[in-house]
Parts: C-alpha cells; structure tokens; sequence
C-alpha cells in the first residue's frame, strides 16, 4: 500500500465509506521515521506545556512566549474612521469574517454615565449613558482599515457573545430600571434599530456573557452576580437570522435533577450532573429561579460554545474561592465542573474565555494582581500564554482570527486592543474532540500504545482514529 494514500483514497479502497462519517478530519497521512515518533511520544498523554517561558516585553506592556509578537491596534481616546472619539473601558470582543481576508472585531465598551471617552452613538438606546460597541475591520497586515460605533447608548456592555450568523450579543451588566438587557449588533449595519432594541423575553438581569449552540439556536446565558443563575434561551424563531431573537421565546434556569435546592459550591472536579430546566420570569429571573431552587453558583463570567460543549467560569468559586470552570453537554444533558484552581500561579480569578483553533480553552484573567491569558489542555493542565506587564488592569476579549492564525485581546484600562501573531500549534481535531463530547469515554477508548498515541499527536487525528487506520492495515509505523 502507498504510505502517502490520503484518507479519502484509503477509505474507498477498504469500502468504508460510511466510517468516513465518523473519522471526520482531513489531510494527508504522512510518515515520521521511527527516532521521531519515539520522541512524539514522549510528549503525549498529558505532558503539554504551552509554548515555554514568557520573554519579558522591553516595552513594558505585554510578555509573551519565545517567537510571539504583537501590535497595538487600537487605543482609547484615539479617532475613529469618522473622527469620533474611541471609547475606553475594553471588554468582550469576538472575530468575523470580513472582506479580502480581513477580520471584523466587535469590541464592548463596560461604561456607564460620565466618562472621559464615551461611545458617541448617533442612533443610542438609552442617551444618559455612555456604554455600547465598536467594530474594527483588521486587514491580513493586521492593521486597522475601518473602526466605528456599533451601538450606544447602554450600560457597562461587559461581555457577551458571537452568533454563528455573524451578529455580535451584547449585555448589560446592571439592574438599572430599564437596562439590564442583552441587544443584538451588526457589525454590517452598524447602529441601526436593531442595535437598540432590547431582547427584554432574554431576561433584565445583571447579564455577563452568551454563547449559542449552533445545532439548535438555543441561547445560554450567565449572569454576574452573587448568587448567580445559568439561563437558557429557546427562541420561538430559530431560522438563525439577525433579529430573529426579537420574535420572543422562553428564558429557563438550570437546575439538578431530584434535588430541589443546590449550591454549587459542593460540587467537585470530575462530578456530573443531570440538568433540569425551569421555567423563570424573564422580569425577575434572579428571584424566580432562587425561589425554584435552581443552582446557586458564586458569580458567572465567561461563555463560549464549541465541539458540542457549552463552557462557562465561576471567578471566585472553590476552597480557595480563585475560580472554576464548567461544562455543560447538551446531547446528554449533564453539566461537570470541568476544573477548579486551587493555585493562584495556576489560574486566578477567571473571565472573558474561548476555545483556540487547536481546541485549549483560554481564559483572561480579572484578579488582584498580574493578569494573564491561561490555557487549559483537555487533561485540565494548565500554560500561561500572556501576561499584562503594563499594569493591574484586566485582560478582556479573547478570541481568534477564523483563519487562526492571529490572537486578538484587549487591556480594559486604558483600553488598548492587541494583535498577537507567532508560531501558534495548528488545527488539532482530535484535540477539540477531547474537549467536547464526542471523544469515546475512556472505559470504550482503545487501547493504543505510545507510538501509535504519538502518530495520532503529529497527525492531529484521535487515537481512535489512528486505532482504526491501524486495524485496516494502513502502515502507520
């Protein structure tokens, strides 16, 4: 057999194009001589340690790992394409597509009533005070081509999320009478109605973060207050198209099943649970869902989808209160706390989150000192990736390029928006099918042995996979 046949040969050739659905990833399958795949296999099951030690940046600003670099992009109190002023306070921020391979970032800005640099909106929701959004088109130089409002007019638009049909959810973070809403942006339309038309069926609440499954357009929600509640949306439109939302729908609360009270800070890592979800005013869903015992966790911050996982953090959960994070599984309806940081060198106090190309979840830190970008493998070991050398502000709105191939943040205050490129690890399916929950549980696993486990590694296929290749005869090693 040719040791250069690719998948689509190979699985034609064995007639197993119906296992074709199952293995799923691409690409070529090429051979590494027997010294390199010992030495692969040195490096797998568990031993990832991120991309080194960080160099200290002689600007001052923002260290970063051996090959990696980055680019102010933009700054607050700068000018936007139309002269306006560039608002302060950086928040959640997420990548778009754009036109001729340029990306279309939409920044939060977590303001409320008098401040230096507001967001000078032309169409606001609310003209007392001084939140809302911005977009930047971010040509494949990473520089700035376009940069403007998006919307105005709220408070403190702390995070939110993407959706999967290019619109940005962005959320009050306040009780303020009538705020407290979650609004939805186009960065193509830039502040138009829809901008500043509140999804009230969403819930008024101290809103932090969205996420969206993309296989059923269901909303789920975290809410940054002491107790807080993990909500879902279930949009009565779910054609997944810009101000769909607005059409209604029902706003639920999770909670465990059979218990009728719980607080989660007597869970622990690894334990699962079966969810139940109630039904809660969207007009006081706090009271609603205290009042229906649903899960009582410390304060909910970030919210991201990915691989059939909806992950979220709870910033100062745990013994030692310096955070945990979830994830909850749809298709099985069970939610695991996933991690708890038990070391501040380890993980403190996390924030914005998103799941890299390669499938670690990286998380902006918010605590009282040094804050950093931290990555978690799927054996929940943990890297730093980035740390803020300028001062003790956050690090907010972590999110890739969808090329993968440029790392976007932002410092809160004063707000400055970075374009981070170096020698970042490749797609990786495997990888982000241990993370979500279509990697076989371990009890059904096969048994592989460390070359084998090692191919799998530089292939970026799953062991599974590679056990597959294996038993049909294709020489691997």
């Amino acid at each position: 057999m040719d040791k250069n046949m690719n998948r689509r040969n190979f699985l034609k050739v064995g007639g197993m194009s119906t296992m074709a659905l199952a293995l799923g990833a691409t690409g070529a399958l090429t051979l590494d001589s027997t010294h390199n795949v010992l030495a692969a296999a040195k490096k797998t099951k568990g031993s990832f340690s991120g991309y080194g030690t960080l160099v200290k940046d002689p600007g001052g600003i923002l260290n970063l790992p051996k090959g990696f670099q980055y680019r102010i992009i933009s700054e607050q109190g700068g000018k936007l394409s139309d002269g306006r002023v560039i608002p302060g306070a950086f928040d959640g921020m997420a990548a778009f597509q754009g036109p001729k391979n340029s990306t279309i970032l939409v920044r939060n800005h977590e303001q409320s009533g008098n401040t230096q640099f507001p967001v000078e909106g032309k169409n606001p929701y609310d003209k007392s005070y001084t939140g809302g959004t911005t977009a930047l088109v971010v040509g494949a130089n990473r520089k700035v081509i376009d940069e403007y409002v998006t919307s105005a007019g709220t408070i403190r638009n702390c995070a939110g999320g993407a959706t999967p049909w290019g619109t940005w959810l962005t959320c009050e973070e306040t009780l303020n009478q009538g705020h407290g809403y979650v609004f939805e942006v186009d960065p193509k339309d830039p502040e138009s109605n829809m901008s500043k038309t509140p999804i009230r069926e969403m819930g008024a609440f101290s809103h932090e973060a969205t996420a969206i499954d993309p296989s059923t357009g269901i909303v789920y929600l975290t809410e940054d207050a002491s107790p807080s509640f993990l909500y879902r949306f279930i949009p009565n439109d779910r054609n997944q198209k810009p101000g769909a939302l607005q059409k209604g729908g029902t706003l639920q609360a999770a909670a465990i099943e059979e218990m009728s009270t719980a607080t989660a800070s007597s869970f622990y890592t690894g334990q699962k649970y079966g969810i139940t979800w109630k039904d809660v005013n969207p007009e006081k869903p706090s009271l609603d869902a205290k009042d229906k015992g649903c899960i009582q966790f410390s304060r909910l911050e970030g919210a991201y989808f990915a691989g059939g996982v909806f992950w979220f953090d709870d910033t100062s959960a745990g013994s030692k209160k310096l955070g945990r994070v979830y994830r909850y599984i749809p298709a099985t309806n069970t939610l695991e706390l996933f991690y708890e940081s038990s070391e501040a060198n380890d993980l403190e106090m996390p924030d914005n989150i998103c799941i890299t190309p390669w499938g670690d979840l990286w998380i902006a830190e918010d605590g009282g000192g040094i804050d950093r970008i931290i990555g978690v493998t799927p054996e929940a070991e943990t890297y730093v990736f980035a740390e803020n050398l300028l001062n003790d502000s956050e690090l907010a709105g972590p999110t890739f390029s969808t090329d993968g191939r440029t790392f976007f943040v932002n410092i809160q205050n004063p707000g400055l928006t970075f374009a981070i490129w170096g020698p970042f690890a490749h797609r990786n399916a495997a990888r982000q099918r241990q993370m979500g929950h279509t990697a076989p549980p371990k009890n059904f696993a096969p048994h592989v042995s460390d070359k084998l486990a090692a191919f799998a590694e530089n292939q970026g296929i799953s062991q599974l996979e590679a056990a597959v290749y294996q038993r049909h005869g294709l020489p691997i090693i």
